[in-house]
């Protein structure tokens, strides 16, 4: 997906979020910032955007949004399990209403468990966190970023109201 169109949901995203007057924020680790970036890549954003969390680390992710080490431990960084602490540390550590997380391996690598292309993605608003995973597939690093970041704006548009 090329940068016009994550402007073109970002532009999306923040008139969802002004008009519902709720800030965003995300906790990243396979995007590393990318998801931020494409928010505040348009003008205005700061009205909405409140802050993202890169957690590249798994001790960034103890650190910067309380994942427990024992969920690590048990289900490792690439898990729904982590994605949903990272989503709710990211609320409870800012000042937003809404946060996304997205934890997963870009490549290239993996494994036969957790393959090149796995990102799981979590989501807190309204009370609720709700998670997925999703098998982009070896598409090579630069385009599993791509597909996460769009996947991401998505989630968080569409749990918004038009």
């Amino acid at each position: 997906m090329s940068t016009a169109a994550h402007i073109a949901l970002a532009t999306d995203l923040l008139a969802r979020a002004r008009a519902a007057g709720v800030m965003i924020a995300t906790a990243e680790s396979c995007t590393a910032g990318l998801i931020a970036g494409a928010i505040t890549e348009v003008a205005g954003s700061s009205a909405v955007f409140d802050r993202g969390f890169v957690t590249y680390t798994n001790a960034a992710k103890v650190d910067m949004l309380g994942v427990s080490p024992a969920t690590l431990d048990a289900h490792g960084a690439v898990s729904e399990q982590v994605a949903a602490e990272m989503a709710m540390g990211a609320l409870a550590r800012s000042n937003a209403a809404i946060a996304v997380s997205v934890t997963g391996i870009a490549g290239p690598g993996g494994s036969e468990f957790k393959p090149e292309g796995r990102v799981c993605f979590g989501l807190t608003f309204g009370g609720t966190t709700q998670t997925e995973t999703i098998d982009f597939g070896p598409l090579g690093r630069s385009n599993v970023r791509a597909a996460t970041v769009e996947h991401a704006l998505t989630l968080l548009i569409n749990a918004l109201p038009a």
